[in-house]
């Protein structure tokens, strides 16, 4: 099993969770403004077990090589059950914070031993937290699953609260281009860098797309780097 989950990343969870539903529709839409998220995901103990596992050489790597040479506080947005905080729980220059819509996913974090004061139950389209209150902040595997307007008002939350860059892990269609809004387990977009970029540029004046490790048959793993300046 555990070698099967190395090879997962979210947002291709469906092929280790068919067996939590017995029938799947699978469908594409250019603008999912008016679509819905699949949130019910993220409280199936299921998909915590996956989050235990999934980043294992690649995305995990790729965030503590982003973070090594940094001081302050970080915000991991849509932490989870706090795997990616306690990778970086040994850089002594860091304060890592960690919040995400799930309850469920946040008591995980906590009984692994993250300090309930550094968690929180928040959506990230609307956070609870004060302007500037973090110096970096980063997300993996979360920003695709949002329509549209979500992303917007994620990368609009990120740069509200937090005063330097955020580096955001998300998939591209490995074809290269606009594949859409795609329905499968969970709903996501599939798209070309391009796309992606231009999100980006609506709230962050400078973007850099950098290359990760992870992929599958379907995508590509892509940094966004999202920079005020």
């Amino acid at each position: 099993m555990k070698d099967v989950i190395k090879d997962l990343c979210p947002p291709f969870l469906l092929r280790s969770l068919r067996s939590m539903k017995s029938r799947i529709t699978l469908r594409s839409s250019s603008s999912p403004r008016s679509g819905r998220q699949d949130l019910d995901v993220y409280w199936d103990p299921k998909m915590a077990e996956m989050l235990e596992h999934w980043g294992e050489g690649n995305a995990w790597n790729e965030i503590q090589l982003l973070m090594v040479n940094r001081k302050g506080t970080v915000l991991d947005i849509a932490c989870g059950t706090g795997k990616t905080m306690s990778l970086l729980s040994h850089f002594s220059e860091l304060e890592v914070y960690g919040c995400d819509i799930s309850d469920m996913l946040i008591a995980k974090a906590i009984e692994r031993g993250i300090p309930r004061e550094r968690l929180a139950v928040t959506d990230a389209t609307s956070m609870k937290y004060t302007e500037g209150a973090f110096d970096w902040g980063y997300s993996i595997g979360s920003l695709e699953h949002f329509t549209e307007d979500g992303i917007a008002k994620f990368l609009g939350e990120c740069s509200r609260v937090v005063k330097g860059a955020t580096f955001h892990m998300v998939p591209v269609a490995r074809s290269g281009r606009d594949e859409g809004w795609i329905k499968t387990f969970q709903s996501y977009h599939n798209n070309g860098v391009g796309w992606w970029v231009e999100r980006c540029r609506r709230t962050y004046p400078t973007v850099h797309a950098l290359d990760s490790s992870w992929s599958d048959n379907f995508s590509l793993g892509k940094w966004l780097v999202c920079m005020k300046r």
